[in-house]
């Protein structure tokens, strides 16, 4: 598991920080029509880009790139579901998005001295951002989700059928802190409490339930969903039930750069409406996480 994003959703101890500064180009401007600094003027939402966006030709985006499926590496290439979505709105406002990979806790700090353009790192979109100077375009909903062995062998499908179960998760996470308030309810209830089995990384928790030894893992949405699809070849997990208290992902923009939140906003609006946004989540098979709508600091 990466390094802490999100105090809803990731890890709650810090994570080493990963190299910065490797810039990858993810996206392109569509061809044919004229050019400004590299960028496509002919692009459906180009003229909503600040001038100074159009003359570089270039959005700076800052990401960890480190959380399969949202964003991880495959080889040198940088791939994954914000990748996706960047390349995507590249082709819509005719410039191209350059990747910087750095650690997590850089990038506020990173987008308020300018050196990035936008975040996209499956950043949760919270007040206390905000309150950084921190504007969100919400383009997804991740909660907690529940993994199990392929087939549900034990018919788990809400964290109340985990009462007087083993349950297998990564520490020091709130998934942790999520079963251990559950199992106190169990308690009260007189169902049993949950057998907590935490582990450094979540790829031994998702062995010992592969080899049964627990029931469930209970892990963020899309990675779950990204080991349900890619584990033993889609062979091995699946996830059950409803996301577990969901918050959105944001694209991060610095609160004084209304007019790109805007374009971005635009952006993402046109991929929903033309069906990419979509395709993208089909993909990495994270579609429970689409929102219909894009808000603007939608989150809590």
């Amino acid at each position: 598991m990466p390094a802490a994003r999100n105090p809803r959703l990731r890890p709650i101890t810090a994570a080493a920080v990963l190299a910065a500064g490797s810039l990858l180009l993810t996206a392109c401007g569509s061809g044919g029509g004229g050019s400004a600094g590299g960028a496509d003027t002919s692009a459906p939402l180009y003229g909503k880009l600040p001038a100074e966006i159009q003359k570089a030709g270039v959005i700076k985006v800052g990401s960890e790139v480190a959380y399969a499926p949202v964003e991880y590496k495959q080889g040198e290439k940088t791939v994954g579901i914000d990748p996706d979505l960047a390349d995507a709105l590249g082709k819509q406002l005719g410039v191209k998005f350059q990747i910087q990979d750095a650690g997590f806790d850089t990038l506020i700090t990173s987008l308020g001295t300018k050196r990035i353009d936008l975040i996209m790192s499956a950043m949760t979109d919270n007040k206390d951002r905000q309150g950084k100077g921190v504007e969100f375009v919400d383009y997804f909903r991740a909660g907690t989700s529940i993994l199990t062995q392929k087939g549900n062998p034990k018919g788990i499908h809400s964290l109340d059928d985990l009462c007087g179960q083993t349950v297998a998760l990564q520490k020091a996470t709130v998934n942790e802190e999520a079963a251990k308030t559950q199992s106190d309810k169990c308690t009260a209830a007189g169902k049993g409490a949950i057998t907590i089995q935490g582990y450094e990384h979540d790829g031994e928790a998702l062995l010992k339930l592969k080899s049964g030894a627990a029931v469930a893992d209970l892990n963020d949405y899309p990675v779950a969903a990204y080991n349900a699809q890619t584990s033993g070849g889609g062979k091995d997990f699946e996830v059950v039930g409803e996301q577990i208290d969901p918050g959105l992902y944001g694209i991060g923009v610095a609160k004084d750069n209304t007019q790109l939140r805007d374009a971005v906003k635009a952006g993402v609006e046109a991929l929903i409406a033309n069906g990419e946004y979509a395709k993208i989540l089909d993909k990495y098979n994270v579609k429970l996480g689409a929102v219909s709508s894009v808000t603007v600091n939608g989150g809590s």
